[in-house]
C-alpha cells in the first residue's frame, strides 16, 4: 500500500497530517476521560480541549457564540438533527438535485411519514443552481432551504451568498451542507447569510471519522429530537434547552474532537487559501490532461471558477465500476465509482443508467506525479477499450 496513489479525498481525506495522528494518540493516552462529568484535574483538562475546539470551529465559521457550535458524529448526523428538528407536518422545504443522501433521505422520510412538502431545484448545465429558482418556490409555509455548498460529484460551489440573501429577505431559515467545503473554502456565516451549517471532520477538516457538528446562528432554534445525558443539571427531567447541550447527547467522541482540533490547527498553519490553490492547480492539470484523451467525458468541468478539487468522468463504453477496478488493480490508484450517494445528481447528468461516474477527489497531499500517473492510466485504459 505504500505506493498507493490516493485520489478519493471526496470520501475522506487520507493521509491525515502527522500532527493529527500524534496529537490524537498523546491526548487520548493522557486525557482520555469523560469531560464535564466531574471536577478532577484530568476531567477539566479534557473539557478545556473540547471548549477550545468549539471556539476554534465557531471562529472558523465566523460564528458569534461558541456555545452554538454543537458536536455530532458526522455531517449526516448533524443534517438529521437539522431536518427533523426544523420541519414538521404541514411545512414546506426547498432543496436541490445536487444533494447527498444525507439530505435527500431525511427529507424523503419527512415527506413520506410527516407530510412535509419538498421542492427540488435542478442545477444548470454548468452544475450550478439559480438562486431565482429557489426564490420562486418560496411559499408562506416554507420553513427551510437546505443546499449542498460544494458538490461531492462535480465539485461545483453553489452561490450560497445569493441564496442566503433571498432566504433572509423572506424570513426563511437557510442551512448548508458543508461536508465537502469546510476546510477547502472559507465559510463566513454572516457574509453568506447562513443560519445553520453542518460539517464533518474527516474530509477537508483533516480530522478522523466519527466527528462532525453544526453551528446554529442566534435567533434560529432546532427542536429536540433526542434526549439523554449531558453531565449538567442531572436532576432535570427534560433535556436541556440551552446550547450546546440542546443538540448534544451522551458522551462525545473525545479522541475525535482532539483529532479535529489538530486538523484545524494544521489548516490554520498552512492557510486555507494556499491549500485550495494547491488542490485547484492539480485539478486544472487533471482536467486538461483528461480533456485531451478522446473517449473521456467530463461532467460540468468546463470552468473551474467556484469549484473544489472534485471531478467526475466516464470512459465511453465502460461502466464506471470497471474503470475504477482497473485503476485500482492495474495502477494502484484509489478513486470512487458509482452514484456517490447523490442519485438525483446522476439522474440529471444522465449517468445513473450507466452506473454513475468515476470520481477523483484531490487533497492537500497529492502531487503532480500523482496526477500525471492518473492521466496516463486513464489514457491506457481508453486505448485498450478502443481495441476491443
Amino acid at each position: 500500500m505504500e505506493n498507493l496513489i490516493y485520489l478519493d479525498n471526496g470520501a475522506t481525506s487520507y493521509p491525515k497530517p502527522d500532527d493529527v495522528y500524534t496529537f490524537m494518540d498523546s491526548f487520548y493516552r493522557r486525557f482520555g476521560v469523560n469531560p464535564g462529568r466531574s471536577g478532577y484535574d484530568l476531567c477539566m483538562e479534557t473539557g478545556a480541549l473540547v471548549d477550545a475546539t468549539r471556539k476554534m470551529l465557531a471562529g472558523f465559521l465566523n460564528g458569534s457564540d461558541p456555545n452554538r457550535l454543537c458536536f455530532s458524529y458526522n455531517s449526516t448526523d448533524a443534517l438529521n438533527l437539522i431536518i427533523f428538528g426544523m420541519l414538521k407536518q404541514g411545512d414546506h422545504a426547498i432543496t436541490t438535485t445536487i444533494e447527498h443522501n444525507s439530505v435527500l433521505r431525511p427529507l424523503y422520510h419527512q415527506n413520506k411519514f410527516n407530510g412535509v412538502e419538498v421542492d427540488y431545484i435542478p442545477f444548470d448545465t454548468n452544475g450550478f443552481v439559480d438562486p431565482d429558482d429557489i426564490k420562486q418556490k418560496i411559499k408562506a409555509n416554507t420553513r427551510l432551504v437546505i443546499v449542498n455548498h460544494a458538490s461531492n460529484v462535480i465539485g461545483t460551489v453553489q452561490p450560497v451568498e445569493a441564496i442566503g440573501r433571498i432566504c433572509r429577505e423572506y424570513g426563511v431559515p437557510f442551512a448548508i451542507d458543508a461536508s465537502q467545503s469546510a476546510g477547502k473554502v472559507p465559510i463566513d456565516i454572516e457574509q453568506l447569510h447562513i443560519d445553520v451549517v453542518a460539517f464533518t471532520g474527516h474530509k477537508s477538516l483533516l480530522g478522523p471519522t466519527g466527528i462532525g457538528g453544526l453551528y446554529v446562528r442566534q435567533g434560529v432554534d432546532i427542536r429536540h429530537t433526542r434526549a439523554g445525558g449531558t453531565g449538567v443539571r442531572s436532576a432535570d427531567r427534560m433535556h436541556l434547552e440551552e446550547y450546546p447541550y440542546r443538540l448534544e447527547y451522551g458522551t462525545g467522541n473525545i479522541v475525535g474532537i482532539a483529532g479535529l482540533h489538530a486538523g484545524l490547527k494544521w489548516i490554520e498553519k498552512k492557510g486555507i487559501d494556499q491549500i485550495h490553490h494547491h488542490e485547484m492547480r492539480l485539478t486544472r492539470m487533471l482536467i486538461d490532461g483528461l480533456s485531451e484523451i478522446d473517449g473521456v467525458s467530463l461532467h460540468c468541468q468546463d470552468d473551474l471558477v467556484d469549484h473544489i478539487g472534485v471531478i467526475s468522468f466516464n470512459i465511453d463504453g465502460m461502466e464506471a465500476l470497471n474503470t475504477g477496478t482497473l485503476l485500482d488493480g492495474e495502477y494502484n490508484i484509489a478513486c470512487r465509482t458509482g452514484l456517490h450517494c447523490a442519485p438525483l445528481a446522476h439522474e440529471q447528468l444522465g449517468t445513473a443508467q450507466i452506473g454513475g461516474s468515476v470520481r477523483i477527489g484531490i487533497g492537500p497531499f497529492n502531487t503532480e506525479d500523482h496526477i500525471k500517473t492518473a492521466i496516463e492510466a486513464v489514457g491506457e485504459i481508453v486505448d485498450v477499450q478502443k481495441k476491443k
